[in-house]
C-alpha cells in the first residue's frame, strides 16, 4: 500500500460517513451514537448543553480533507510525503474546525439541557380563562419558561371559581391542573373584575 492509497482510502471513508449522515438526517434514519465527553458548553448556564470536539461530523469532515489533499498532493504534484502529510493533517483539521464551529455558532446556538424542575406544575401560578363549574372543568393559562401556556382545571375543593381569578395549582394529574384560588399575604382571595 502507498501512501496515495492511503489517502485515497481515508478520503473515501470521511465522502461515505459525509454522504451517510446527509442521508440519514433526510429520512430521519437513527444511527447509534457514541458519547464522548471532551468538548465545550453551550450556551453558559447551569443547564448548558455540550458539544464535543470529536463527533461525527468533525471526524468526517477531516478524514474527507485530509485524504483529498494528501491524495492530490502524493499521486498528482509528487511532494515529499513528510510534506503532504503535513499539509493534509492541516487540511483536516482547519476543515474540522469549520464544521465544529458551525455545529458549535449556528446549529446549538439555543440548545440547552431541559431539567424537569423547570416544567413542574405544583405551585403554579395562573389565571382562569374558562370558568370553573363546582365540580366541573374550566381553564386556566400560566406562564413557563417564558412561553403562555393552557391547561385543564378543576378546583382542588370542588368549588366554583370565576373567569378572571388568580389560582394556585396544587396537583397535577392526567392533564388536569387541581387549583384553588390564591391569596395574597394578607389573606383576601385575588380576582380580576
Amino acid at each position: 500500500m502507498t501512501w496515495s492509497d492511503f489517502y485515497l482510502i481515508c478520503f473515501l471513508v470521511g465522502f461515505s460517513l459525509s454522504a451517510l449522515a446527509l442521508v440519514a438526517g433526510s429520512v430521519h434514519l437513527h444511527l447509534p451514537h457514541l458519547h464522548f465527553h471532551q468538548g465545550i458548553h453551550l450556551p453558559s448556564g447551569p443547564h448548558a448543553a455540550e458539544l464535543p470536539w470529536f463527533n461525527f461530523g468533525t471526524l468526517a469532515a477531516f478524514l474527507a480533507w485530509f485524504g483529498g489533499t494528501g491524495y492530490l498532493l502524493e499521486h498528482y504534484y509528487g511532494v515529499w510525503f513528510v510534506a503532504a502529510l503535513g499539509f493534509a493533517t492541516l487540511s483536516g483539521l482547519a476543515a474540522a474546525s469549520v464544521v465544529f464551529w458551525f455545529l458549535a455558532k449556528i446549529l446549538m446556538a439555543r440548545e440547552a439541557a431541559l431539567n424537569p424542575a423547570d416544567y413542574e406544575m405544583v405551585g403554579v401560578l395562573g389565571r382562569v380563562t374558562s370558568s370553573i363549574r363546582a365540580g366541573g372543568t374550566g381553564e386556566i393559562v400560566y406562564s413557563q419558561e417564558g412561553t403562555r401556556r393552557v391547561s385543564g382545571a378543576r378546583s382542588e375543593q370542588g368549588t366554583a371559581i370565576p373567569k378572571g381569578a388568580e389560582v394556585l395549582v396544587m396537583r397535577y394529574a392526567k392533564g388536569i391542573a387541581y387549583v384553588q384560588p390564591w391569596q395574597d399575604p394578607a389573606g383576601e382571595p385575588q380576582s380580576q373584575s
